[in-house]
């Protein structure tokens, strides 16, 4: 049997597929995406398992099914693959593929608190969002792009009454606010004090979907709010903002030096 004869063609084949998988995986690390493809790994393990330990009822429901799993995919997936393929048709998809840094130091936390606490003072309604693991692309597209360093006095002229992007929530990732105006989706759980308002409910909708820190303003009581995890905690003091987000940052208080 003749020798395979490995061209330089081919190298360049596996090094073209290996980077498009790679800028694959890192566009849809830190989204929704990718927690459903972790749910897809699992059913292939389980059809992989089913092969080798030769269990036919399971290898039987894959063979079946194969091809409703698939069409199911395409459904799942097409927010995100509508995304990618208008990225690709502007040019922006490569431009958009790196990982967001995470903030540094103990002088984003003080920013942040400086600016809520002033927004709380003048009873001015606020929504500020903070992107963790899971990608806000969706909502961040809503909204208008701002890509700027993160200061009290923006975030406080952003939230103003007297402009046009105050009804709308601000996206920071890493530490950048990234857009302001953002629509973000209401909460439809029952549960839900009658008296909250609208930005209350959007915040709670957000932290439903994704594991976003949300951070809002009353602007009739000027009462501070955060949500996590679909749960909106009221009355928080500048002391349990503060010590919140040393925390979720993991930064020391004294030193500001990071873990």
């Amino acid at each position: 049997m003749a020798a395979l004869e490995f061209r330089w063609l081919d190298a360049a084949d596996i090094l073209i597929v290996s980077v498009a998988v790679y800028y694959l995986l890192v566009w849809l690390q830190g989204t929704r995406a990718m927690q459903l493809i972790r749910g897809v790994l699992v059913l292939v393990l389980v059809y992989a398992s089913g092969k080798l330990l030769g269990l036919h009822t399971i290898n039987w429901l894959f063979d079946k099914f194969v091809t409703v799993i698939l069409v199911l995919l395409i459904i799942i997936f097409q927010p995100e693959l509508r995304r990618a393929l208008e990225r690709i048709g502007r040019g922006r998809l490569l431009f958009r593929l790196g990982l967001v840094p995470e903030p540094r130091g103990g002088w984003f936390v003080k920013r942040l608190i400086k600016a809520v606490d002033s927004l709380s003072e003048l009873k001015t309604g606020a929504l500020i969002v903070l992107e963790r693991n899971t990608g806000l692309s969706e909502f961040l597209e809503s909204g208008i792009n701002i890509d700027a360093d993160i200061s009290a006095e923006l975030i406080l002229s952003i939230f103003s009454p007297k402009t046009p992007l105050h009804d709308g929530a601000v996206i920071i990732q890493g530490d950048r606010l990234a857009a302001a105006g953002c629509l973000l989706p209401l909460s439809e759980t029952r549960l839900i004090d009658k008296r909250l308002g609208t930005r209350h409910r959007a915040a709670i909708g957000l932290t439903e979907q994704t594991d976003a820190f949300v951070m809002v303003v009353s602007e009739r009581s000027g009462t501070i709010s955060v949500a996590e995890n679909g749960y909106l905690t009221r009355g928080v003091t500048r002391d349990m903002l503060e010590e919140k987000l040393l925390g979720l940052y993991r930064v020391y208080q004294k030193g500001g030096a990071k873990k």
